[in-house]
């Protein structure tokens, strides 16, 4: 439960441009949809498929590590890794059942079904878009426990993109649709007043200090 007093004493350390801005841009993030990364083991694609998560509105990334385990390239990822809330499994079992406990539905990208195209995809479910290995794709676990599946349209001799450019592709589009349904498809009240919060801790850089003082005084 957030400290409406607490919230509304740190929010007058931010600037009025600071504070208009974590405002708009919290008016357009969801969790209606979100993206897992396979067992990526080039640091850079994980990096840039999380500033195309906060670029186009997604509040989580979720992460496989079943043998590749790195942390996040902070220069490729220009500063969303303090925006964009990172989910990190152990096990492509673990992170399925977690998503589908959450409502999501499993959404497999890959070249080589012929389900769905991207621009025919439903975007009024609740969806995670999974993305695989830069060079094997995505596991047979996932493919079997997939709900649906997805590809980009392609008429080249490449059979497939880079893993963060299809990330990026499937994100401007679906997003982009989904913001011209009546789906409600904005954060709660409750993940809005935890972000604002989480957003000043990780902004303000006496935030202990001034927590410290603000529960002092209102004792």
């Amino acid at each position: 439960m957030v400290d409406l007093q607490l919230l509304e004493h740190l929010e007058t350390f931010l600037t009025d441009h600071r504070l208009e801005r974590f405002n708009k841009v919290l008016s357009q993030r969801t969790k209606h949809f979100t993206v897992a990364t396979e067992d990526v083991y080039q640091l850079h694609n994980t990096s840039a498929v999380m500033r195309s998560c906060d670029v186009f509105g997604l509040q989580e990334l979720n992460i496989v590590e079943e043998t590749n385990s790195k942390s996040i390239d902070r220069e490729i990822a220009m500063g969303a890794q303090k925006w964009v809330d990172l989910n990190r499994y152990h096990s492509v079992k673990e992170c399925i059942t977690d998503l589908k406990a959450k409502g999501y539905q499993i959404v497999a990208t890959t070249p080589h079904t012929d389900d769905c195209d991207l621009y025919d995809f439903d975007v009024t479910k609740k969806s995670c878009f999974f993305f695989g290995r830069e060079t094997d794709g995505l596991s047979e676990e996932v493919l079997r426990q997939a709900d649906s599946f997805l590809k980009i349209p392609m008429v080249g001799f490449t059979e497939s993109l880079n893993i963060s450019v299809s990330a990026a592709i499937v994100l401007q589009h679906a997003t982009s649709k989904l913001k011209k349904t009546d789906i409600d498809w904005q954060l709660t009240e409750t993940e809005l007043l935890e972000k604002r919060l989480d957003w000043c801790k990780k902004t303000i850089k006496s935030y202990d200090e001034i927590t410290a003082r603000f529960y002092n005084a209102n004792k």
